[in-house]
């Protein structure tokens, strides 16, 4: 075997997998081949067999983690039945006649949708498909139709049902329904700050986000706001039905993703949008999106396994424990690490990596893990608007019209905006942890 003394190993992992993703592997095959080679040099084949089939094993056996294709069941469903599309509609003539209303609708559909879907992918191309349009024809900056759209689409990873809450959770030991029910407060207050920011923006540059024309609102208030209300109540419902069954303790969310599932398959079927064609993408959706998960899961839980055999770990937890400023050093330079990782690396990849390494620092530095692992979740948010791994990025070229002239420098400049609003709300968020903390201690 190999002698390599702990800090030169974990340089070569870590360098590793960077440098495997940025030459265009995938992150699954980087992680997956750094950490089976480095294992083989360090430690031989039959040990490095052994952690790769007992961790693989381990991931695969837990219970929780069968909420994912569930929550993505919901999501693929409701994007490809088209189920959503009335509520944008409504929303629509609902803030017709403000200055940056179809921003605003497009922010608040993007909050309800992903309370109901709880996958980026399908929040992105839905509001894509739906308001980008509308936004671009009516004489929106393009700039600030596409920050709006990725920025309501990415709050699907946060607001539940998340797959990365159901991920996070068992590897960190934390109750996957507390911190689904922790995310609800901060996923909304980070909603009000993005249509607090468009409202601002609008007012003083009143031209970028002309109202809809005159014509378009001839429809009486209470009349426009009871449509609107119809074509919320079912996806209200869905919500309840989730949160609600958790939160009230009558389900885990493992059993409550399967209700979500049914419960979206007979939306769609009460809006007649359920067909076999619909059933087969949403499926092969399902299949896709679980199937890389756990995939990346297993293989970066294998890494974590051979990382820490090396003692890497230690290495990680003296750096990020001998930074000045107390506590508040050592978890800030832990939120610039995973910023950082955000730029080049899957959010999945981060979480497996990142979080058996850094949880027992947290515990170490007295924070409450509850709200230590909201506060990575939230950050992570980050990741998904920060060029050039963002995935709200690539789902939005990849699904826009391209007669609508939307270019990657329009989307940049939209979703730079958002990123400072959510640091912003983490230093919020430090300074009131009860705005994380308070509805999971009211959980029954």
């Amino acid at each position: 075997m190999i002698e390599l003394s702990t800090e030169i190993i974990s340089i070569i992992m870590l360098g590793g997998i960077l440098a495997g993703v940025l030459t265009g592997y995938p992150l699954a095959l980087a992680i997956g081949g750094v950490s089976f080679w480095v294992g083989i040099f360090l430690f031989g084949p039959a040990i490095t067999f052994e952690v790769f089939y007992s961790r693989s094993f381990d991931m695969l056996n837990n219970y929780v983690l069968l909420a994912v294709p569930g929550f993505v069941l919901m999501g693929a469903v409701l994007e490809h039945s088209g189920a959503a599309e009335g509520v944008f509609e409504e929303l629509y003539v609902w803030f017709a006649g403000l200055r940056g209303g179809l921003a605003l609708a497009t922010i608040i559909l993007g909050t309800i949708v992903a309370a109901t879907v709880g996958v980026i992918a399908a929040s992105v191309t839905l509001l894509t498909l739906t308001a980008l349009p509308s936004m671009i024809k009516r004489g929106y900056d393009r700039s600030l139709a596409a920050g709006a759209v990725c920025a309501g689409g990415s709050l699907g990873i946060l607001i539940p049902p998340s797959i990365m809450l159901v991920i996070y959770g068992p590897m960190a030991n934390v109750s996957v329904g507390k911190m689904l029910l922790g995310a609800v407060v901060p996923g909304l207050f980070l909603s009000a700050s993005y249509c607090l920011y468009i409202l601002v923006r609008c007012f003083f540059h009143p031209e970028i986000a002309p109202p809809v024309p005159p014509g378009e609102e001839r429809i009486s208030f209470l009349v426009k706001t009871g449509r609107l209300a119809v074509a919320i109540g079912p996806l209200v419902m869905l919500i309840m039905a989730v949160l609600g069954s958790i939160f009230f303790g009558i389900a885990s969310p493992t059993e409550a993703a399967g209700t979500g599932s049914l419960a979206t398959i007979i939306l769609a079927a009460a809006h007649r949008r359920l067909n076999m064609e619909v059933l087969k993408k949403a499926a092969a959706t399902t299949v896709k999106v679980s199937g890389m998960v756990l995939l990346i899961g297993m293989l970066a839980s294998s890494f974590t396994g051979i990382f820490m055999r090396a003692g890497c770990d230690e290495v990680v937890a003296r750096f990020i424990m001998s930074m000045p400023g107390s506590k508040w050093g050592a978890f800030a330079i832990i939120m610039v690490i995973c910023f950082a990782l955000g730029f080049f690396i899957d959010w999945l990849g981060i979480l497996f990596i990142m979080v058996p390494i850094i949880t027992p620092i947290g515990e170490a530095l007295g924070f409450d893990p509850l709200w230590f692992a909201m506060m990575i979740c939230i950050n992570l948010q980050m990741s998904f608007m920060t060029p050039p791994f963002a995935y709200s990025i690539f789902y939005l070229r990849g699904a826009a019209d391209p007669s609508l002239g939307v270019t990657t420098r329009h989307i940049i400049r939209g979703i730079t905006p958002y990123v400072v609003l959510i640091a912003i709300a983490l230093f919020v968020f430090i300074l009131w942890p009860e705005i994380i903390l308070w509805l999971p201690s009211k959980m029954l």
